[in-house]
């Protein structure tokens, strides 16, 4: 079998993520292709979307949720990910049963739902969350009712990995945090679950977005098991390399491989892109190979790539008329390399806060971003 190195496996992803040149694709097909956009919070995929579209008009995200023509839904990792209604209808009935799973362990929060019947909680939740959208901060009133001697945040959320559900506008549209309202998916989209997918399917899609990659790197990516089953039914669909390590790496068939010498553009990624989040080696993306920054990504602390690696991190500070992006690099930049990130920093800047005076810091290597 070929060897890939690390360089090649690096430009690849960059290319097949749209990070090496910003594409032509709508943000429908941008999600379709990168099978959902990572949307945690609202402005993820925003910025997710400016970094690989050229021209990307915040609005259009606006209104694919209001059209319905755009969802956001808790699918891959159990994270909340911004993704068109065919994936929402079959990507859910896998992701589902996995789900189901996390509220009844002794880890998930403190233990606050062991010794309940989950059976009886799902049926609770079924009675409170008919077809119509209800507040996050209703669920939990129900909740606290329901199970009085009980975390009603617990038993909220409890509910919301039971039952196949999706976030409804105006949270997530451009600009607006607001609380969560969920819906069950089938009322919402007005068609049933398809809980015929092939796993298989969706994991040449995956190799499509972010291969070569192993089955590790797929189980990492989903969360999934029955990965190298799935895989090897896809035969000749799919073709086999190894690393540098050893390791086989899958790849769909009808790919090819970016060339190693392509350069590679400043690139600001939002917090828990899926870049960063989608392999279990992370070598390719990130120099060392270590977990991203996921504390300082609950902080709004996101990731900027320099020569297709992660590099530095950022955090935008809006002021009454100014808006800050403090910038930590993690090594020495070049002269080249610093003039490249403050030009990205500020066309960034203009596309999120335009009313606002840009500055841009550039801090010392390892330097704490806040002011």
């Amino acid at each position: 079998m070929v060897k890939l190195s690390n360089r090649i496996l690096n430009r690849t992803l960059l290319e097949r993520q749209y990070l090496l040149e910003r594409s032509a694709l709508t943000v429908p097909e941008l999600c379709d292709h990168l099978i959902g956009l990572q949307a945690q919070d609202m402005l993820p995929p925003f910025v997710a979307s400016w970094s690989r579209i050229r021209d990307f008009d915040p609005e259009a995200v606006s209104k694919g949720l209001d059209d319905r023509s755009l969802v956001r839904i808790t699918l891959m990792r159990g994270t909340i990910h911004l993704v068109t209604p065919p994936d929402a209808l079959r990507i859910a009935p896998h992701i589902q049963p996995e789900l189901e799973k996390i509220p009844f362990r002794k880890g998930f929060n403190y233990g606050a739902m062991v010794g309940l019947d989950p059976e009886e909680v799902r049926a609770h939740g079924d009675s409170v969350l008919g077809d119509e959208p209800m507040p996050a901060a209703d669920l939990r009133t129900h909740a606290a009712a329901r199970y009085p001697d009980r975390d009603p945040g617990a038993v909220l959320q409890t509910w919301l990995y039971q039952l196949p559900v999706l976030q409804t506008p105006p949270r997530g549209r451009w600009g607006d945090s607001s609380r969560p309202v969920w819906s069950r998916v089938e009322p919402w989209l007005g068609t049933p679950l398809d809980p015929g997918y092939p796993l298989a399917e969706l994991l040449l899609r995956y190799l499509r977005a972010f291969g070569p990659a192993t089955t590790m790197d797929m189980q990492t990516w989903s969360k999934l098991t029955g990965i190298k089953k799935a895989v090897e039914s896809l035969g000749d669909r799919v073709r086999l390399y190894t690393d540098d390590r050893g390791r086989t790496l899958y790849d769909a068939a009808d790919t090819g491989l970016a060339d190693p010498e392509l350069p590679a553009p400043v690139r600001f990624l939002g917090w828990y892109d899926n870049a960063l989040l989608s392999h279990q080696d992370r070598t390719r993306i990130i120099p060392d190979g270590s977990a991203p920054p996921l504390q300082a990504f609950a902080a709004q602390v996101s990731s900027i790539l320099v020569d297709g690696y992660l590099s530095g991190i950022y955090k935008i500070f809006p002021e009454r008329d100014t808006a800050r992006l403090r910038i930590s690099p993690h090594t020495t930049w070049s002269r080249a390399e610093r003039a490249a990130v403050e030009a990205e920093a500020h066309a960034l800047l203009g596309f999120l806060e335009p009313d606002r005076t840009p500055s841009v810091e550039i801090l010392d290597p390892g330097a704490n971003l806040r002011p």
